[in-house]
């Protein structure tokens, strides 16, 4: 894959994440390759590549879009990444360090600042934080397997709309269950840090659900 095919795929998979093209917008090389200031061949390598993810969707006449999520999409997408979070979870807490445990530390409160600003939550940094945190809790689980699988879920965009929709109050919630899961960590409980986990990502379900007519 090449560098600017890796440029245009970025590009264009935080446009989708950050809304700018909404679910069901059609992507059209030509617009991307001037978005992303390279050439069609790239974008057309960045959109299979999407494409293998689910991220956009092709017709059978050729015509590329975001993909729309259908409920049963959005349902399995949650059920798995509650399984395989609270899996990751459970690893983590019996195989983290006490440095990645420091680290965690850091950046969750890195997330909370980001939460209690003043003048209203910065949603973009609580974002960053939140997918460092996660991203920490594979890493310590230490199972390249499991990385591979959750890499594609982690980032689909629902996921990432999911916290953009949160008011003050269900980010401070997010906030207080990451302190929870740290708390099991340090503990090296391995059964509370998967049920942590996993009502944290039921949670992140409704939350979604509930702000998307669902």
């Amino acid at each position: 894959m090449s560098r600017a095919s890796d440029t245009a795929y970025a590009l264009i998979r935080s446009q989708i994440g950050g809304g700018t093209l909404a679910p069901g917008a059609p992507l059209r090389e030509e617009e991307l390759a001037a978005l992303c200031g390279v050439s069609r061949t790239p974008v057309r390598e960045a959109l299979r590549r999407l494409e293998a993810e689910m991220v956009v969707r092709r017709t059978d006449g050729g015509r590329v879009y975001v993909a729309d999520w259908a409920s049963d999409d959005i349902d399995e997408m949650f059920a798995l990444r509650s399984l395989l979070e609270g899996h990751a979870a459970a690893r983590a807490a019996t195989r983290i360090t006490s440095a990645a445990l420091l680290a965690m530390r850091a950046v969750n409160a890195t997330l909370e600042a980001a939460v209690q600003r003043t003048d209203a939550p910065d949603v973009v940094g609580f974002l960053a934080a939140n997918r460092a945190f996660h991203a920490a809790i594979v890493e310590a689980a230490a199972s390249p397997r499991l990385a591979a699988m959750l890499a594609r879920l982690i980032e689909q965009p629902v996921v990432q709309r999911t916290a953009r929709n949160y008011d003050r109050a269900q980010l401070e919630r997010s906030a207080a269950e990451h302190g929870e899961l740290l708390a099991a960590f340090a503990r090296g409980d391995a059964d509370w840090a998967q049920a942590v986990m996993t009502a944290h990502i039921r949670r992140a379900y409704h939350a979604f659900t509930e702000c998307n007519g669902g």
